[in-house]
């Protein structure tokens, strides 16, 4: 899948805003603000439930690899997500 149109899909998920769960969270971790070389995707099934948690690593900015973008938008179609959190801006690691 285009890079873009995987960023266009997520970031439509993203501003529905929390409607609920199953929840998805995605925060993005680099060495600095400017390039994101980990993303961090955890899953909350529901309210005070354990949260499942898988990390991507790319050698450069992971919003911007097409592989990684691809794969965090299949899950969260897979788990049926009602809403994704995005975490603003880039963690410094």
């Amino acid at each position: 899948m285009n890079v873009d149109k995987a960023k266009k899909r997520i970031a439509k998920q993203v501003n529905k805003g929390f409607k609920g769960y199953p929840q998805i969270t995605l925060k993005y971790f680099g060495k600095s603000s400017d390039c994101a070389t980990e993303v961090v995707i955890q899953f909350t099934l529901e309210e005070g439930a354990e949260v499942q948690e898988e990390r991507f690593v790319s050698e450069t900015d992971a919003r911007e690899n097409e592989v990684i973008q691809s794969a965090l938008l299949k899950i969260i179609e897979r788990a049926n997500a009602n809403s994704v959190m995005e975490i603003a801006g880039t963690s410094v690691l």
